[in-house]
């Protein structure tokens, strides 16, 4: 019993955005570094103008890098949204796991504060919701809902086989 899935930021309309964004530090390196005028009649000094940029190529980067691992086997769920943080939960600590529509949760990337505890996302409404024997609460987004829900079934089937 193995699942794997990799999920990425992929929207059109998303990296239209980003590349609209990245643009002006472009047309602004070349106004204000290279002919030496600036943007306006009160150009910001060239060091935060600098700064500016890098940030700006930075959230690009970001969105770049970015994305939403998840591996499934008989022992735990592993879930990683790279660069941001790393998830193991192993089957003995969960007390329900399900495939939800989870509709739209006020966007993409992670979400908190939902009906589902965390929300994990890259795009889509579908996702694994898993509710720990503790109380916590947490969803991984999946584009992959028919093999997932195979995957449950078998661990269903597993641990039936074990009691």
């Amino acid at each position: 019993m193995v699942f794997k899935e990799e999920q990425k930021f992929t929207q059109w309309w998303l990296w239209l955005i980003l590349i609209g964004i990245g643009i002006l530090p472009i047309i602004g390196i070349y106004n204000q570094l290279i002919v030496g005028d600036g943007f306006g009649n009160d150009p910001m000094s060239d060091f935060i103008f600098i700064v500016f940029c890098l940030l700006i190529f930075g959230l690009i980067a970001v969105f770049w890098f970015m994305r939403l691992k998840t591996e499934i086997d008989q022992n735990e769920i592993r879930m990683t949204f790279i660069p941001f943080l790393k998830k193991r939960v192993n089957w003995k600590d969960i007390k329900n796991a399900e495939i939800v529509n989870y509709g739209f949760v006020g966007g993409w990337g992670i979400r908190l504060g939902t009906k589902y505890g965390t929300v994990y996302n890259t795009k889509g409404n579908k996702g694994l919701a898993i509710e720990l024997l503790n109380g916590k609460k947490f969803l991984i987004g999946t584009q992959k809902e028919t093999e997932l829900n195979k995957i449950l079934d078998k661990k269903a089937t597993w641990q039936q086989t074990r009691k």
